[in-house]
């Protein structure tokens, strides 16, 4: 199938349209980095609309922009998250995300990575978590269609849950370990996944475990048909009504500028 002809992406527009969405609560960095060259400004928008109708009426929203800035050593990401789901009137799913990455080249294979986060997620009963994280992050190949990474870095994160538990709000210190792996096979299509592990460092049997998994296939010159796998494990999440285990499979439309 062509996918630059105005009926394929007719039909990939009709395909986002009935896709249903989860949720999920680790924002990865790596599928919103653009490679490396002497654009200083770059980014992204995409938007994903899902109205589905059996026995309730479900209409959902997420959308997604990023901006980076680059110069010299320094690169600089920001990402503004936002999604929500109603069933008859009432909201299901209601979450954000804001975050924040600075990177500064330390060698060739080296970078020194700084972050903060705030988020909220009505589902697992989190009001707002903070994180806040430094460490470094290791490219483990040269070839530029063919990209591995590596980080490790330590967080410091606050947790207030909603009003359904009151006064409950946690103070603690997190590591976070990724490795991502990032494909360009040819000019119409990319693969971008990355596994975070994130142990609480004074009870590593407390941990949270996450991958996001992408797949983009180029229509016309900046825009994007995508598929994203999101995988979520929290070892204890702010209930035992909250499922350990979240994810979410998505279909969109990006557009990269």
């Amino acid at each position: 199938m062509n996918l630059k002809t105005p009926l394929s992406a007719y039909i990939l527009l009709l395909f986002v349209l009935t896709t249903s969405v989860n949720f999920a609560q680790i924002i990865n960095a790596e599928s919103l980095r653009k490679p490396s060259d002497s654009t200083k400004w770059n980014g992204s928008v995409s938007l994903n609309i899902h109205l589905i109708k059996n026995v309730n009426s479900i209409f959902g929203i997420s959308s997604r922009a990023h901006i980076q800035y680059k110069s010299g050593k320094s690169i600089l990401l920001f990402l503004n998250d936002f999604s929500f789901q109603k069933i008859e009137g009432n909201s299901f799913i209601n979450r954000g995300t804001q975050h924040l990455r600075y990177n500064y080249k330390l060698t060739e294979r080296v970078k020194l990575e700084v972050f903060v986060q705030g988020q909220y997620d009505a589902v697992s009963l989190i009001a707002f978590r903070g994180l806040a994280g430094i460490g470094p992050r290791f490219k483990l190949s040269k070839n530029d269609d063919y990209r591995f990474y590596l980080g490790s870095l330590i967080m410091y994160e606050y947790e207030k849950s909603t009003n359904v538990i009151a006064d409950r709000i946690q103070r603690d210190y997190r590591g976070t370990t990724y490795f991502s792996f990032s494909l360009y096979p040819n000019d119409q299509v990319s693969v971008i996944s990355t596994t975070y592990y994130q142990p609480l460092l004074e009870s590593f049997n407390d941990y949270r475990i996450a991958n996001e998994t992408s797949v983009s296939f180029k229509i016309f010159d900046d825009l994007y048909f995508s598929t994203t796998f999101n995988y979520n494990f929290d070892a204890f999440p702010v209930t035992n009504d909250i499922p350990k285990t979240q994810y979410r499979l998505m279909n969109g439309l990006l557009y990269s500028f």
